[in-house]
């Protein structure tokens, strides 16, 4: 299969400098997973295929679609299963309307010019009584502290929660904002950062062999989604119905 080349626009599997973030992209695909079973599924803006991968496998079936050729055709290689397959296609005018009993559009709000045009064609590929899962960053726990947004360049409109949800029910009546969070190893990681340890690491000359194991050694356990405390959450989830859904 074709390999594909990290440049920031999205995170791949099977390297380990980038575990940390594939894994915290794979919690909310596993969550997501364990609420689709059964039902028919889009993964819109899918990338590398990986996330639609995992909820194939409880979904009735799932359709990836990426707009980038390359990741289009090494999702289609590498990914086979009966229920999932791959479409190439642009996500402001790609699908079937009312086709799907869930969508999951992850980490590709920020990405989009017109948030809110996207928002509305989702939509209306949903079958009555469906679901959207939308996530973005927290620009609050993304950006360097007092800065108004990250340097990240693939990102056009990054959110804090307030305005995350209020983007959300412009298109959907009821909106469910959760957040990502560390936890288990990456909280205690956490705790001795606020304790001292970047400090301890430096003076101990141990930091290259530290984190050469530490970060392939994070799972997507290590995260947990929640609703409260919205402002400190690395990422927002939001779970979107329409009325009558």
């Amino acid at each position: 299969m074709p390999p594909l080349a990290l440049t920031g626009e999205r995170t791949l599997p099977d390297i380990p400098v980038e575990n940390y973030w594939y894994r915290r992209h794979l919690a909310a695909y596993e969550w997501i997973g364990a609420r689709v079973i059964g039902a028919r599924v889009l993964d819109m803006a899918c990338g590398e295929g990986y996330g639609s991968e995992v909820l194939s496998r409880g979904a009735a079936s799932v359709v990836g679609v990426d707009g980038n050729p390359e990741a289009h055709e090494h999702a289609r290689l590498r990914y086979r299963r009966a229920n999932l397959s791959f479409e190439r296609g642009a996500v402001q005018n790609w699908g079937e309307k009312g086709a799907y009993d869930a969508i999951v559009f992850l980490q590709t709000i920020e990405h989009v010019e017109d948030p809110s045009a996207v928002l509305s064609h989702l939509r209306s590929l949903l079958a009555p009584g469906g679901i959207l899962y939308v996530s973005t960053p927290n620009v609050l726990t993304l950006a360097p502290a007092g800065a108004a947004r990250s340097d990240n360049p693939w990102h056009l409109r990054e959110y804090r929660a307030d305005e995350f949800a209020q983007l959300c029910s412009e298109a959907f009546e009821h909106v469910r904002l959760l957040g990502l969070f560390h936890a288990r190893r990456l909280r205690v990681h956490e705790l001795a950062l606020a304790c001292g340890w970047d400090r301890v690491h430096r003076t101990l000359r141990i930091t290259k062999p530290f984190y050469d194991r530490f970060v392939p050694s994070i799972t997507s356990r290590d995260f947990a989604l929640r609703g409260r405390d919205l402002d400190r959450a690395l990422d927002f989830l939001a779970v979107c119905r329409a009325n009558g859904g």
